[in-house]
């Protein structure tokens, strides 16, 4: 999964977004007179705004703890929830430091807005060099999931791959076998048809045996019928033996 589909990054940018919207109407809000009713109007908006982000910020840690008890199933590990614990905790301070500046502005409701305003400038600033930190720890943490997600995804092709190759070879033993059997059933087809033939055959020369039989004992004598069923009996005996037994 890729850093434009995971739903951490989608709702952490627009998180950030909204960061930038209020560090925006904060800076408009610091250079407004403090008893304008222009600056009224934009505290209650940047306090609203705070309890928003503030809400979708703990949100979002609730969904970094879900994923915690399972790194990998989320495709995660330790070293990427760690960073997103930072960024995080990083984004509520922001937000902290414009809710105080801003409900300290309200409470004090100083006529000198430079001690107010030097106030606001000490609690929103961040040095360049974090800034830069921060950014290029940023790039760097998309870069490294963007890289362990395709990896991911590269196992996960290759995994496929595999399995399907295993698959392929089994249906070819199958088909294998299958091919065996078949022409098993052929040979044996074939000798079954040679069987009923040759039991054909005995069956009509038994048959025609029988009737010649008959035939010479109605004209033969009781001793010629004796000798001829003696004669008859050893034939029988002959035929069977070359029939069956050879």
């Amino acid at each position: 999964m890729s850093s434009a589909q995971d739903p951490f990054y989608i709702v952490k940018e627009e998180i950030q977004e909204s960061i930038d919207k209020l560090q925006s109407s904060f800076h408009q809000w610091e250079r407004i007179s403090s008893d304008s009713g222009e600056q009224v109007r934009l505290t209650k908006e940047l306090l609203a705004a705070c309890e928003s982000i503030e809400w979708k910020v703990d949100e979002l840690d609730k969904a970094i703890s879900v994923a915690a008890r399972d790194p990998s199933w989320y495709g995660i590990d330790e070293a990427e929830l760690e960073k997103r614990r930072r960024w995080t905790s990083t984004a509520r301070t922001q937000v902290g430091n414009v809710k105080k500046a801003v409900v300290a502005g309200k409470e004090l409701n100083l006529s000198g807005t430079a001690s107010v305003n030097g106030m606001r400038r000490e609690l929103m600033r961040m040095p360049d060099a974090q800034q830069t930190d921060k950014s290029n720890q940023y790039t760097q943490d998309n870069d490294d999931f963007i890289q362990s997600e395709s990896d991911r995804q590269m196992l996960l092709i290759k995994q496929q791959d595999d399995e399907l190759d295993e698959l392929s070879a089994s249906v070819e033993r199958i088909g294998g076998v299958g091919l065996t059997i078949h022409e098993e059933l052929l040979a044996q087809e074939r000798i079954i048809g040679d069987l009923d033939t040759e039991m054909d055959t005995t069956s009509n020369r038994l048959d025609f045996v029988q009737k010649k039989v008959a035939m010479v004992m109605k004209k033969a004598s009781a001793k010629g019928q004796l000798m001829m069923i003696l004669f008859l009996v050893v034939l029988f005996i002959i035929l069977f033996v070359l029939v069956f037994l050879t």
